[in-house]
């Protein structure tokens, strides 16, 4: 049997964002909990979706002690915010950062017996749905909004935990590219390739079937086609990564994800490595690692990536393409092409032995072992 779970309803495309009050007034919401982190505040793109619940007469209280890897602090200051704010329901307004916290914040609420943070990661057997969450994302890759997942950083043990709860989906996902376009090149680029590893991940996963499958190379095609136009800031390549990375969104949430994952998380724990730039240098050594488990799926993930005559390819040679076409567009988008700058190299036991613990390990279409991803570490030195 398989399960599939997605938001009650979406909103897509420019202007999407006046929709909240609708929703919100609709559902008799009556306060809003706005989470929010402090530079989307600072430039103004908070305030995109605060002037819509102004002049719908929607009350709100904010909260932005978010960092860009939340912790279990900003949860639990997060946790007792809500409680004195007489909010009701909460619209995240972010990243992947602000969208997780709210998660977890919203689980916790109606969930008190799970107050302690550390008690959600993995497949926590809450029995309420959280508090009421209206996502509206701000960049094209976490696909948060519509996803079961979310990761808070364990500041104190240096490593991420990996949540997957059915009760967290917002209910409300509001998906408007206007309120991607003032992303930094930087991180479009990072976020973009985080999406496009949803999308390849998801599609080669063990829990993969014929739903997710769609789901993912229709992602892999939007993203290949419009991530260089979003680094270029063009209306098209913004709308064309909003959708790409909500549709692999719908995906990898059911099926789940690999070990690019898994070894980009220790990253984001110990160096603060944005998460999009991990999964990118991370995924085309550990698509070369799990082309033997693949079957012909590459040849599919090298035709979507717009790669011609697959169809006339040997198995090593649309496997090679669809590795070369990801290497590619990485490159297009200025991703660097190794750990060197990054990883210490006394780190890597730690790094191993925390990526094979993470949650998403256990998906990866090929079985590993602490020593094998040792090995994938050093590769990337």
């Amino acid at each position: 049997m398989n399960r599939f779970v997605l938001n009650e309803t979406s909103y897509h495309g420019a202007g999407a964002i006046k929709s909240i009050a609708d929703e919100a007034k609709g559902r008799g919401f009556k306060k809003a909990f706005v989470c929010s982190d402090p530079d989307l505040i600072k430039f103004g793109v908070t305030k995109k979706v605060l002037d819509v619940l102004d002049e719908a007469g929607l009350a709100y209280e904010v909260y932005s002690n978010i960092k860009p890897n939340p912790t279990i602090e900003n949860v639990q200051t997060g946790v007792e915010s809500f409680k004195k704010s007489g909010a009701d329901y909460i619209v995240a307004i972010g990243g992947g950062s602000s969208m997780d916290t709210a998660k977890a914040i919203g689980i916790i609420i109606k969930n008190p017996e799970f107050a302690d943070v550390r008690s959600l990661e993995g497949v926590a057997p809450t029995k309420n749905p959280a508090v009421p969450i209206i996502a509206v994302p701000t960049t094209a890759g976490t696909a948060a909004e519509v996803t079961i997942n979310y990761v808070i950083t364990d500041s104190e043990k240096n490593r991420k935990m990996v949540c997957v709860d059915v009760h967290d989906i917002p209910v409300v996902a509001v998906v408007d590219p206007d309120m991607m376009s003032s992303m930094p090149k930087g991180l479009t680029a990072a976020t973009g390739m985080d999406a496009l590893t949803h999308a390849i991940e998801g599609y080669i996963t063990k829990g993969a079937w014929e739903l997710s499958d769609m789901f993912h190379l229709k992602a892999i095609e939007i993203i290949s086609k419009n991530l260089r136009g979003a680094v270029d800031n063009t209306p098209e390549g913004r709308e064309g990564m909003a959708l790409g990375q909500y549709v692999a969104g719908m995906g990898f949430s059911n099926v789940g994800l690999g070990i690019v994952h898994s070894m980009a998380h220790p990253l984001g724990a110990l160096y603060d490595t944005p998460h999009g730039v991990a999964n990118a240098i991370i995924l085309p050594t550990v698509m070369e690692y799990n082309a033997p488990a693949t079957g012909d799926k590459y040849k599919y993930i090298a035709k979507a990536m717009g790669v011609e005559g697959t169809e006339n390819m040997s198995v090593e040679e649309y496997r090679k393409a669809a590795i070369d076409a990801v290497k590619k567009l990485s490159q297009d988008v200025g991703i660097p092409a190794d750990l060197k700058e990054i990883v210490k190299p006394e780190d890597i036991p730690f790094l191993a032995q925390s990526a094979y613990d993470d949650a998403c390990r256990p998906g990866n279409p090929r079985d590993t072992s602490v020593e094998e991803i040792t090995e994938l570490y050093k590769s990337l030195m």
